[in-house]
Formats: C-alpha cells, sequence, structure tokens
C-alpha cells in the first residue's frame, strides 16, 4: 500500500490514539542516542516495521549513505539507506517510531511525505528526540533542553533544562515537518542531549539514559529502560584518561565552572555578567565544531534489516 512516497506493509495495522517518536540522522544524532533510544523503546514494545520509502533515491545522494552489501545466513544482501517506521501497541497508546534521515534533495517533498504519513495515522502528538555536541563537561549531569506541552513539564520537572537552548544557525530541512504541524495544532515537542564536545563516543550510553528518563516521565514508560550503569562506565574511563592531563582537566574545570553558573542554577530576574571561557578553551571547542558542520553517515546497519542495532 502506498501513502505518498511512503510503502507501507500490509496487512496495514489499525492504530488509535497514536504518538510519534522521531529521531533524525546524522544531523542530530551525535552519540547515536536518538538511535539508542528509539531501538530500546521498539524491543521493549514488540515494535514492528509499518514501512519506509518506496523510492529513498528520490531524496538521498547514495554517494553520501552508501548502500551496503551484508551477508545474512550465508546469503549475500544488498541494502538501501532508507527512512524507516515502526509501531508498537502499548496499552492506551500506539505508537509510531521514526528512523528520519537528513535528505540531500526535494526537502519540501521529503517534508510533506512525512507529515502526510502522519497525518494518515491519526498522530496526536510529534516528538522529535537527538543529541548535540556543546560546551559541557562529561562530570555534570547531561544537559536536556526541549520544548514540552505543559503537562509534559510537569512530569519531567527537574529533568529537563529550564534555560532551554539558545542554538542559532545552520538546521535541518527536517524541522518544516514541526512547521507543518504546528500549523495544523498538533502538538510538536523535541527533546535534546546536549553531550561534551572533546569526548565524541561513538556511542554515548549516558546521553541515550538521561533522554531515555525524560523520555519515561513524559510517556509512561518503565523507568528501568533508563538505566545509566554504560554511561557511568564510559563517563568512569574519561575520568581515568584524562587524570594525568594537566590541559584537559583545565579545560574541564572551566566547563564545569560555565555549566554551574549557566544551568545548574535557576535564571536570575536581573541581567547576568556574561559568562566566557578562556581564548583557548574556546578555540578549542571552536576547532571542533568545525570538524561536525559536515555530517556524514557511515553507520548504515542499525535499522536495514530491523530492530537490531542497540547497545546488546
Amino acid at each position: 500500500m502506498r501513502i505518498g512516497a511512503f510503502e507501507i506493509r500490509e496487512p496495514v495495522p489499525e492504530l488509535r490514539n497514536v504518538r510519534a517518536i522521531a529521531m533524525l540522522r546524522p544531523w542530530v544524532d551525535v552519540g547515536r542516542v536518538g538511535t539508542l533510544v528509539l531501538n530500546r523503546l521498539e524491543r521493549h514494545l514488540g515494535a514492528q516495521e509499518l514501512g519506509r520509502l518506496a523510492k529513498p533515491g528520490m531524496f538521498f545522494d547514495y554517494t553520501r549513505y552508501r548502500p551496503r552489501m551484508r551477508t545474512v545466513q550465508g546469503r549475500r544482501v544488498f541494502t538501501t539507506p532508507n527512512t524507516i517506521v515502526h509501531y508498537a501497541h502499548a496499552g492506551e497508546y500506539d505508537y509510531l517510531f521514526l528512523h528520519i534521515r537528513e535528505p540531500h534533495a526535494m526537502g519540501e517533498d521529503y517534508c510533506d511525505a512525512i507529515v502526510d504519513l502522519l497525518r494518515h495515522f491519526g498522530v496526536s502528538e510529534y516528538c522529535r528526540i537527538g543529541g548535540m555536541y556543546d560546551s559541557v563537561p562529561h562530570t555534570r549531569p547531561v544537559l536536556i533542553t526541549g520544548s514540552l506541552t505543559p503537562a509534559q513539564e510537569r512530569r519531567a520537572s527537574g529533568l529537563i533544562s529550564a534555560r532551554g537552548s539558545g542554538y542559532q544557525g545552520p538546521t535541518s530541512i527536517v524541522n518544516l515537518v514541526h512547521e507543518s504541524l504546528v500549523r495544523q495544532e498538533t502538538p510538536s515537542v523535541s527533546l535534546m542531549a546536549h553531550l561534551p564536545q572533546y569526548v565524541q563516543l561513538d556511542e554515548d550510553h549516558m546521553g541515550a539514559a538521561r533522554l531515555m528518563s525524560v523520555l519515561c516521565s513524559m510517556y509512561g514508560f518503565p523507568q528501568s529502560l533508563a538505566d545509566p550503569t554504560r554511561g557511568e562506565q564510559q563517563y568512569g574511563e574519561i575520568n581515568r584518561a584524562v587524570q594525568n592531563n594537566s590541559e584537559v582537566r583545565s579545560l574541564i574545570q572551566q566547563l564545569e565552572t560555565y555549566y554551574d553558573r549557566t544551568h545548574a542554577a535557576p535564571p536570575e530576574p536581573e541581567e547576568e555578567e556574561p559568562i566566557s571561557l578562556s581564548p583557548g578553551v574556546a578555540q578549542f571547542l571552536h576547532e571542533v565544531g568545525e570538524r561536525l558542520e559536515d555530517p556524514t553517515d557511515e553507520d548504515d546497519d542499525d535499522i536495514e534489516e530491523g530492530i537490531d542495532g542497540d547497545e546488546n
């Protein structure tokens, strides 16, 4: 069955009270936190594939998202990068999970196709999750910013930064999905994990655990899904690695001061004195940021053949 640009598997499931949770790669999936969270939720709920783009080459450049050859049970399998949607039943609510890729062409049509899919299944709320690098230390709780409904803010109280994100700059065309839903008066919210630039883990399990904790509070998933054990092990290894590096320790101390004054305390009613990092730290973070401006998507194996790419 076709719904716009998507090919939907048959028989098409009957969904009601539908919430959609989406992640966008590679732009805002640093540390693969969005991928890790969606994969864990999908396994927990026993999600199944709903559909994928019928002709992904309309939107993706295959010299940037590379097709793959894999051996599955002794057979060579060719797979093409795609935007894949799963669904799950979860008591009172049904869920759609969207693994969205940044398009390289026909971005407006791509976003329209996603909105058409959400509208067809009567999605009543859309939530996009992800991660970005920021000037934050690994020695403090992972900062989560977002735009939530008042009810969600109450349920996630204490887990979301009160200051929100002040990011300005290049962004994704996929934000048109949010804009379209707002015009249709469909609640559209977002969550973003802010991860330390100087670490850049392939899989940041601490960031994923913090992001999952907020989702569990928002939607009533069991908090056991937000197990921080692997993240604590990762960040503990970072602590040991920097013990004998005085320059990195100095950088972390400055980031801790910046974090504590900017994020840990509630906003002051009066204008605060501007806080700045030392020139050396600022230059280091600027150089790291420049390397991140043109993201590529090297790891395509996690969702091409199903829900098989989590941390286990």
